[in-house]
């Protein structure tokens, strides 16, 4: 069958009516886990006021398990009681909630009912139907109650029930099948109470689709039953710009069919000043929303002063991570939500779609597919590089569509492969059949950053990227030095010859490996200080096969402070080889530019800015791939975010 080339669509699900939730997430300062027990009426409902006046008109709430439900076959009338309540005065001030129901897990503690007993939540059977029990029971008492905008089963069930969270812990031998049964139970159990509303398992994503380390959650499986993805993201990284687009890459990677919620995120005072807080919640709202996320609940409404109380006695930084002060005095982050929220009612961002993309980022089956006998750090490594890629890509204006080896190969005019050690044998004749149609494909050498078979295991290498390999088996052949010097023999898009790039060797012993190569029915394009080609070009059909000889995007992963890197500068040039004709761009890399679309018609531009400084900025938009492009002068602030009708 002959291929034609076309743009790969971004994914925007929606949320039922076109909805977003602007929402933060919901302990009284009074309390903390404990509020339920020292509920009062006024506090709350000032902390509920400050919240609403700040654009923020949901909330995520949270019924602590060992108070809501003391004994298996009873539930506590008194906590039933002032949950009512507490919806009600959510009514009062026009915002809704979603209750969280299984809430073992908080702050860095898990909690218990005393007659759980060590009983594994995930199998024993009788611990499954008290759960079962405890959501439909919650279900039938407030499902119609109009405060409620959906439901979540637990809060970061794979820190309690087991599976691990972010900060890897023992999976404990859960299966995914497990899991999947025990979470298609609890949402068929809010169902028999009478739930209408959306549901989803309040799990942070953190499975394997996202990290590649296989706890057991498959977003890709249990998204059968869910009805949003809802991420919790809390990146811990070295490179600002990387930083900034973690959660955005987050939601990319969770975009299987159903909306994507960010349902956690923000961070404590006591890591850093108002002032990059408010850029950090900023760039975080704005690029998630480019990034197709239709819901955003910051971590969280207050600050505590509780530091004798468990948590925060241990965890005392967790006491700081509100959108106001103990007093209620809202912090930048807060004020930076509220002018997110005042731009999206005034720009109608619930129904603007985004636009199709002309260049797709290829993310490894082996990131998220439990293929046997492959290393873990080879598996978990594939995020990162995908991320890299994602930053530079969208650095380079070229709006990337992230795609997943597992749902097949699309054609777009460019598809990025970044240092990938492993696709399986069928991709590759997909590849080449996309670059025969006229796609640009680009790969990256990558041996893989530990010594399990290291290599690229792409079969058929050298009739792929037209080169014969000059290479010895089980050996890592290192780079020509630290830094990398790539000269160009001849033009690649608006790279000219003699033009440089300068690449920071980083990574492992086995992760630095490059590939040696002599070109056969490829055109060295640039070579390294020793002569080596580095850049290599094969045509095929209508386009084109490139080849990097070192795992660039690798080196740029394991780097700190390396943003705008040079696969940015690389990427904007093989954009121009492809003929990616996107609809916005800027004149530096240190900014991006994207179009949303919306119901009318209406093209909304947006100008993001990485820069730590205040900047001048010149983007163009065009009202149509190719079209005349209209230039217009931007005075960006530092890491801030214009939008403009187009």
């Amino acid at each position: 069958m002959r291929q034609s080339l076309g743009p790969v669509p971004r994914p925007k699900a929606p949320l039922p009516d076109n909805e977003l939730w602007f929402g933060a997430n919901f302990w009284s300062r009074l309390g903390g886990p404990l509020m339920w027990r020292h509920f009062d009426d006024a506090i709350v409902s000032a902390e509920l006021a400050v919240l609403a006046a700040n654009g923020v008109t949901l909330t995520r709430s949270f019924m602590y398990w060992p108070d809501f439900q003391p004994e298996p076959f009873r539930l506590d009338e008194a906590c039933l009681h002032r949950f009512g309540r507490f919806l009600d005065l959510h009514l009062e001030h026009g915002m809704t909630t979603l209750p969280t129901m299984i809430v073992g897990h908080m702050s860095g503690e898990n909690w218990d009912p005393v007659w759980r007993a060590g009983r594994d939540l995930y199998r024993d059977v009788w611990m499954v139907d008290r759960q079962a029990w405890y959501l439909r029971s919650v279900a039938q008492r407030f499902a119609a109650h109009p405060a409620v905008a959906g439901w979540l089963v637990s809060n970061e069930m794979p820190n309690y029930g087991g599976g691990g969270g972010i900060w890897g812990q023992d999976a404990g031998g859960v299966a995914a099948a497990e899991v999947y049964a025990w979470g298609d139970l609890m949402a068929q159990a809010l169902r028999a109470g009478g739930a209408t509303q959306p549901i989803s398992l309040g799990d942070g994503a953190w499975g394997i689709d996202t990290t590649g380390v296989d706890n057991g959650y498959h977003l890709r499986d249990l998204i059968d039953f869910e009805d949003f993805a809802g991420p919790h993201t809390y990146p811990m990284g070295d490179d600002p710009v990387r930083q900034n687009l973690n959660a955005a890459f987050v939601a990319e990677l969770c975009a299987m069919g159903k909306p994507v919620v960010m349902e956690e995120f923000g961070l404590t005072s006591d890591f850093a000043d108002q002032d990059n807080a408010a850029h950090y919640y900023r760039q975080t709202l704005y690029t998630t929303a480019l990034a197709g996320a239709v819901g955003w609940i910051g971590w969280n409404n207050t600050d505590f002063d509780l530091p004798g109380q468990d948590p925060y006695r241990h965890h005392p930084f967790e006491q700081h991570f509100g959108l106001t002060t103990v007093d209620g005095t809202p912090k930048r982050a807060l004020e930076e939500f509220a002018l997110f929220r005042a731009f999206a009612d005034r720009a109608g961002l619930a129904t603007m779609t985004r636009t199709p993309s002309h260049t797709a980022i290829l993310i490894s089956s082996f990131l998220d597919q439990p293929y046997p006998f492959v290393n873990q750090g080879d598996r978990s490594v594939i995020r990162d590089i995908g991320h890299q890629a994602y930053v530079s890509a969208k650095l380079a204006d070229l709006a990337p569509a992230v795609i997943r080896e597992a749902d097949g190969l699309p054609t777009p005019r460019l598809i990025i492969v970044p240092a990938t050690k492993a696709l399986l044998a069928t991709t590759l004749p997909a590849l080449e059949a996309a670059a025969a149609a006229g796609t640009t494909v680009y790969y990256s050498y990558f041996g893989g950053e530990w010594p399990n078979q290291r290599g690229s295991w792409l079969a058929g290498f050298d009739a792929l990227f037209g080169v014969r390999r000059i290479m010895r088996y089980g050996l890592a052949e290192p780079p020509a030095s630290e830094v990398l010097t790539w000269r160009f023999l001849q033009p690649l898009g608006d790279l000219a010859e003699s033009d440089e790039l300068t690449v920071k060797v980083a990574g492992t012993a086995d992760g630095r490996g490059v590939a040696l190569v002599e070109a056969r029915e490829a055109d060295v394009v640039a070579v390294d200080q020793t002569g080596r080609p580095a850049v290599l070009v094969r045509p095929v059909g209508k386009g084109r096969i490139v080849l990097v000889t070192a795992p660039l995007e690798y080196y740029e992963a394991r780097l700190p402070h390396v943003n705008p890197a040079p696969s940015a500068r690389l990427y904007q040039a093989l954009g121009q080889v492809a003929g990616v004709a996107g609809l916005a761009g800027t004149d530096t890399l240190d900014a991006f530019a994207e179009v949303m679309a919306g119901a009318n018609g209406q093209m909304t531009g947006f100008v993001v800015s990485e820069s730590p400084e205040p900047r001048a900025v010149t983007a163009w938009f065009a009202a149509s791939p190719g079209g005349e492009p209209q230039a217009v002068d931007l005075e960006l602030d530092a890491y801030g975010v214009v939008s403009l009708s187009i």
